[in-house]
């Protein structure tokens, strides 16, 4: 770290020295090939992250520790990873970025303490923490200190996880034991086709189980956002996943002490709605796009997705009403009827816990007609996944508002923030049908016999049914035993929710101490 270049008794002139070497990084050429590969280096994404001039470099002058394999005569100040602190939108961050410029981005020790001391610190002080990923994986030549390295990070994002939101981007490769500390954060951003997680890469895959398959088919960010459920957003180039991260972060509140950021609301929070009446079809097997319904309540309808193109038979994203940040979850009628399956259940439990650990009130559509049946359900655990669903909702304690549009039937009726888990503020659409099950099972059982003895079975069970419908497929039995509390209007659920949130602002609610629940894993 010296240079004749520096003058000795200058040491403002040696910092300036070091500083410019410093952002060198790898060098001209290896940042050439970066903007070839049409990726932004290192501090070109933390300058774009972040508000302009607020970016605080922590660590610059670290260098490697490995003096074996020629690597003593090659140290780069920063050893491959910028990091340090900024604002996104006046609110302070803490900010990681793999340099692939630098060692192929590869995990030595010293970079592994440079992460670390970021994420400990934002702990400390409650903000978030980003990553932005792209790595060629542990530095062979350091051996057990790079393998130490990632377990402290792993060690690090478990004590963080529901203390402060964690983000990671994956912008460039991320193989083998990397892949671990992006899965134990809250969302993971992709860019697709130059982007990738595995844990082994092809070539070992063809060596073990003879199968040909690409890196972008095995681990891009199509493949793990619409086959794996691993990541949350797939992103066309490194600008638009920043700015989908900035986005995210205006929903979030900076650790879990806080609540999420109200806005300013122009959108009237008494604004009715009057397509929401006939939005919804009254024949309960007929589809519709529940976006649409989440559109019209939604404040400017603006609904940021998240998981879009994973489980669609249940939408989750973040939203806001009245100004009020809030996590939506909701059946898709569109697909698969809106049934329950293992990916969706999967999928709606993590965000509603997330959404319990930083405060964000939930709010429910609901029109389901059960969970899906299937051997391959029932031989891939759909009883233990279905139950994390359940179990996210009863041990969620943030404000649970349940809007129940149309078919609410069995144990999925239970499972999506009932009255009976804790929900708070219960309504339901006149269309609403809340039952053991549909109407036509349901006789099928009930009357079994009398149909079966009738001149006409056909219009029997179409008697029946009519009879069924009217005593139970309705909300009214429901609302009769105090299970719903309002029968509402769809054009009025806007308003309805903006007052429901605001009446639950300052809920108070605890589970009882332990050291830590047994989630159905």
């Amino acid at each position: 770290m010296t240079s004749s270049r520096i003058p000795p008794d200058d040491p403002i002139a040696r910092l300036a020295e070091l500083d410019a070497r410093a952002l060198e990084a790898g060098g001209a050429q290896r940042i050439a090939r970066q903007h070839e590969a049409g990726k932004l280096t290192a501090r070109e994404r933390v300058e774009l992250l972040l508000d302009p001039g607020s970016f605080v470099e922590m660590d610059r002058f670290v260098v490697h520790r490995c003096a074996d394999f020629g690597m003593g005569e090659n140290r780069i100040l920063g050893d491959g990873v910028v990091t340090g602190h900024g604002t996104v939108d006046g609110r302070k961050v803490f900010v990681f970025a793999q340099d692939f410029t630098v060692f192929g981005g590869s995990l030595s020790g010293a970079y592994a303490q440079k992460i670390t001391k970021i994420m400990n610190l934002a702990m400390r002080v409650g903000v978030p923490v980003i990553g932005l990923n792209d790595s060629g994986g542990a530095r062979i030549q350091e051996g057990v200190e790079s393998l130490a390295g990632y377990a402290d990070i792993f060690q690090a994002n478990v004590l963080a996880s529901g203390v402060v939101p964690q983000i990671s981007a994956i912008m460039g490769p991320c193989a083998g034991g990397a892949v671990y500390s992006p899965a134990l954060t809250d969302f993971i951003f992709m860019v697709e086709k130059s982007s990738y997680m595995f844990i082994t890469g092809p070539d070992v895959i063809k060596t073990v189980t003879h199968e040909d398959v690409t890196k972008e088919e095995l681990g891009g960010a199509r493949t793990h956002n619409e086959k794996s459920g691993v990541a949350h957003f797939a992103c066309p180039t490194d600008a638009d996943c920043l700015a989908q991260v900035r986005e995210l972060l205006s929903f979030l509140p900076a650790n879990n002490h806080e609540d999420p950021p109200i806005g300013e609301c122009t959108d009237p929070p008494d604004r009715e709605a009057p397509a929401l009446d006939t939005l919804v079809p009254i024949d309960a097997m007929k589809p519709y796009d529940i976006a649409g319904v989440i559109e019209h309540v939604v404040d400017d309808g603006y609904f940021f997705e998240v998981q879009q193109h994973y489980a669609k038979n249940i939408l989750i994203g973040f939203a806001r009403l009245g100004g009020r940040p809030v996590g939506v979850v909701a059946n898709q009628p569109m697909v698969l009827a809106g049934c329950l399956d293992i990916d969706a259940s999967v999928k709606a439990a993590r965000f509603v816990r997330f959404c319990d650990a930083f405060n964000l009130p939930l709010v429910t559509f609901v029109d389901v007609p059960g969970f899906l049946p299937g051997t391959s359900q029932e031989y891939g655990g759909i009883i233990k996944h279905g139950a994390k669903l359940l179990y996210a909702y009863a041990e969620a304690t943030v404000p649970k508002v349940t809007v129940i549009t149309r078919k609410a039937y069995g144990g999925a009726y239970d499972v999506m923030a009932s009255k009976h888990l804790r929900g708070d503020l219960n309504y339901a659409y006149p269309s609403a049908e809340i039952a053991v099950m549909g109407p036509d099972g349901a006789v099928n059982i009930v009357y079994r016999d009398e149909i079966a003895k009738a001149d006409d079975p056909l219009a029997a069970k179409d008697r029946f049914v009519a009879e069924y419908r009217a005593k139970f497929a309705n909300p009214y039995k429901a609302a009769g035993l105090g299970f719903v509390d309002e029968v509402i209007y769809p054009r009025l659920t806007r308003p309805r929710l903006i007052d429901a949130l605001g009446l639950l602002a300052n809920k108070r609610l605890e589970n009882p101490p332990k050291k830590h629940d047994n989630l159905p894993l």
